[in-house]
């Protein structure tokens, strides 16, 4: 590999694990779209730094750019208030404004900026490599390297410091209140922060990838753990390893690095989602199928335990009164037998000793809806797991 080929790794590397941890926040606190109006509306900043600095490298720039994001948060949070528009609504209306107002001012008074695809939705990885910072005149290295590097210190130090008082405020904000932390206040320092790793990035990976970045991961990761810490190193993991896949899958194809990387994470999430052991797409589908299943069996249970007569209990009752398929049928029964619930007597079908205590137990679990005596049943039974 070349020296380039190295830094762009790292540095997407590093883009991946920035974005990544403001990211699980804004995934469990329901607001993955204020990453996409952030990353748009920060345009309006970015000009007017221009406008005072006429400095496309002034830092004040990336500080006038995270205000505008903040802003769009406070301007978002204004409007849903109100309640006459539900919080997407408000987003739909806030970044759309804010981006035009940017071009606008680019187009009225600063034409020979180049404003182009590349620097505004995909950015061009390929090229911050040759974008080198020089200190006393020596080369310390590429100059999204040394920005990015420091945001993501930041943003760990200040994990680090607050984890306990997000985790809290988070998850339940009445209890944050309760306890002296102000939900209010961690939520603009999340805010904040995902302002300044929106614009730390967005020079060097571009706005699409960043909101991919910052959402795609956590999302992967919320279908696998509901553990905090668990859902933090699973999303940088899968940020980075999608970094460096699409990065060669650009080689490979010599297609967009960015657009690949995007690519990749849209894949990874789309196997998790199908493929997660708990919340996967396949395995919902077959706990559902499971669950009617176990509901066939327990009606079929309930009827064996309120009929005495032989007819009633016959093999061919299932088929003639209760109006099941055979298919059906023939998987009660073998689900019925291999729990040991029922015997079969010359096509006679009886409840046994476990039988009739699972039926004991599931109708008292169904008219009481307390689960204390039915926690056995829990791993064997889809249907008491909730």
């Amino acid at each position: 590999m070349t020296s380039p080929q190295i830094e762009i790794q790292i540095i997407a590397a590093i883009v991946a694990i920035a974005c990544a941890i403001p990211g699980v926040f804004l995934v469990l606190r329901k607001m993955a779209l204020i990453s996409d109006a952030i990353s748009h509306s920060i345009l309006p900043g970015i000009v007017l730094g221009f406008f005072i600095t006429h400095d496309l490298n002034s830092p004040l720039l990336i500080l006038l750019a995270a205000v505008t994001g903040v802003i769009t948060v406070i301007l978002v949070e204004a409007i849903q208030k109100t309640g006459l528009v539900k919080e997407d609504t408000a987003i739909g209306l806030v970044f759309p404004a804010l981006f035009s107002i940017g071009v606008i001012m680019i187009a009225k008074n600063a034409n020979d900026v180049h404003l182009d695809v590349d620097a505004v939705l995909l950015g061009e990885l390929a090229f911050a490599p040759f974008d080198r910072l020089l200190l006393f005149g020596a080369d310390v290295g590429p100059k999204s390297l040394w920005i990015m590097g420091s945001i993501l210190i930041l943003t760990v130090v200040l994990l680090f410091l607050f984890f306990k008082e997000l985790k809290v405020s988070t998850f339940d904000a009445g209890l944050s209140s309760a306890l002296g932390i102000s939900p209010v206040v961690m939520h603009y320092g999340i805010m904040s922060m995902s302002s300044i790793t929106v614009v730390g990035a967005f020079d060097a990976v571009g706005a699409i990838l960043v909101v991919a970045l910052m959402i795609a991961p956590a999302a992967t990761a919320y279908l696998l753990t509901s553990d905090l810490r668990k859902m933090l190193y699973l999303s940088i993991g899968f940020g980075v390893f999608s970094a460096i896949m699409g990065y060669w899958t650009a080689h490979w194809l010599d297609a967009s690095i960015s657009g690949s990387m995007t690519t990749v994470l849209g894949v990874v999430f789309l196997f998790v989602y199908l493929f997660a052991p708990r919340k996967g797409l396949v395995a919902v589908l077959y706990r559902q199928k499971q669950q009617r299943t176990e509901v066939s069996l327990l009606t079929f249970l309930l009827h064996l335990n309120n009929h005495s007569e032989e007819k009633e209990r016959h093999i061919n009752h299932l088929n003639e009164h209760i109006n099941w398929q055979k298919v059906r049928s023939k998987t009660v029964l073998d689900l019925a037998l291999k729990n040991n619930m029922i015997t079969i007597n010359n096509e006679i079908v009886s409840l046994t000793e476990k039988g009739k205590e699972f039926t004991n137990l599931a109708l008292e679990y169904i008219i009481t809806n307390k689960d204390e005596r039915i926690e056995k049943m829990k791993d064997d039974f889809f249907l008491f797991r909730g």
